[in-house]
């Protein structure tokens, strides 16, 4: 797994279990009984295309559970949140098998995006604790100037 710089406040990492044999692979992402969980919202994947970037997004009040358990992606977190004591920090991650298949826990009010980085499209695999409403969340383009990372 690769990360720079230091986690933001209230993003976890937690290392999910995967049983793998001759036949294949189970991967674990998210259990109820999980220190992680706290409801369920729904459960959706995103494919991302090779070189393709989803940027920039921020949940008012949806939590983002994600996994990665196919291809490879680059997670970047901003956290431009007034009383937060990483306020103005940058997280960058790269997440996929087989050597980081982590959960990412991603709380509200933080802007993240991803990029494939492996040379097949990535499934990104959210469990969000609330479903989608579309006035809940809000966007901005990935080259948006008040965002501190250049995804070139």
């Amino acid at each position: 797994m690769t990360l720079s710089g230091s986690m933001i406040e209230g993003v976890t990492l937690t290392e999910l279990r995967q049983i793998n044999d001759e036949r294949g692979a189970v991967l674990h992402m998210l259990r109820n009984d999980a220190p992680e969980f706290t409801r369920f919202g729904e459960c959706y994947f995103s494919e991302v295309l090779p070189g393709a970037i989803k940027a920039w997004k921020r949940h008012r009040a949806q939590t983002q559970n994600l996994a990665v358990p196919v291809g490879r992606i680059r997670m970047v977190i901003y956290d431009d949140r007034e009383m937060s004591t990483t306020r103005g920090q940058l997280q960058e991650l790269e997440l996929g098998r087989p050597d980081a298949y982590l959960l990412l826990k991603i709380p509200p009010s933080l802007w993240y995006g991803f990029s494939c980085i492996s040379s097949t499209p990535a499934i990104l695999a959210n469990c969000a604790d609330l479903p989608h409403q579309p006035k809940e969340s809000e966007q901005r383009p990935m080259n948006d100037p008040d965002m501190p990372f250049d995804w070139e």
